[in-house]
């Protein structure tokens, strides 16, 4: 919509904070819309999010060994009852890489508390419970699909009214937060790319295992059954299991910093 002149003034670049665990149909989507636009389109990264997610470290005082819990998977504790891990993913590979690299192209100086970068994120009208200020005081936050009051599908339309294709979905292949009908994409759409979930899966699994003082054995689908035996198909089990995700993750987890 910038690129149109729909949306105004002309950003001067765009950022893509990549945690290198999105599906190749998001990393094909990016190099053709870098061709389709008037300014740079930046990519940034901490690393590989999958990488460390499964790194063992020996505690400083030998006492045994922890790994980061970077990803929100859900937790089957010993007695029974379910919880999710901590998360880090969104700030430490989203978050904070934009704001690292919005202070360097904007010039930001040290200590500088007046605003001089305005940073755009694409949040859609129907999730504007999504939106928050700035954390930093040198930019400023704005929201032009909510100003214009547009949804996903009115994203969507306007895409294939000006006979562009479909964009996909930007998130890591193994985000616990999927829906189900998100997931059987996946799968049906991208199998390669599922697979790659149930291996972190199981490879996380491992890795907790191996670690002290740990929870509980993570899970990637609310269920608690491994990936690739849930049945996504399923109405009964999808509507019980989405009002409790709902209620433990998306009202204030999600801070719209995919696919920025």
């Amino acid at each position: 919509m910038a690129a149109h002149g729909e949306v105004t003034p002309m950003p001067n670049a765009a950022i893509f904070a990549d945690t290198q665990a999105e599906p190749a149909s998001v990393y094909r989507w990016l190099d053709w819309l870098e061709g389709q636009l008037p300014f740079p389109v930046h990519r940034v990264t901490r690393g590989s999010l999958t990488e460390e997610s499964l790194i063992i470290r020996e505690r400083k005082d030998k006492t045994g060994y922890w790994s980061k819990s970077l990803v929100p998977a859900f937790i089957e504790n010993k007695d029974g009852t379910r919880g999710i891990m901590g998360r880090q993913c969104t700030y430490s590979y989203k978050v904070e890489q934009l704001e690292r690299a919005a202070r360097r192209l904007g010039k930001v100086k040290r200590g500088q508390k007046e605003v001089t970068v305005t940073q755009w994120i694409g949040i859609s009208w129907d999730e504007i419970q999504r939106i928050k200020p700035s954390r930093v005081a040198w930019s400023q936050h704005r929201w032009p699909l909510v100003e214009l009051r547009m949804g996903r599908r009115d994203c969507l339309r306007w895409m294939e009214e000006r006979g562009y294709p479909k964009p996909p979905r930007s998130a890591c292949v193994y985000c616990p937060f999927h829906s189900d009908k998100e997931w059987r994409r996946l799968k049906d759409e991208e199998p390669e790319e599922f697979a790659r979930a149930v291996k972190f899966e199981k490879d996380i699994q491992e890795v907790k295992a191996k670690t002290e003082r740990m929870r509980g054995v993570p899970f990637l689908h609310p269920s608690l059954v491994p990936l690739d035996q849930v049945d996504f198909r399923t109405d009964i089990e999808r509507g019980q299991l989405s009002l409790w995700l709902e209620e433990q993750s998306f009202g204030n987890e999600c801070e719209g910093m995919c696919g920025v």
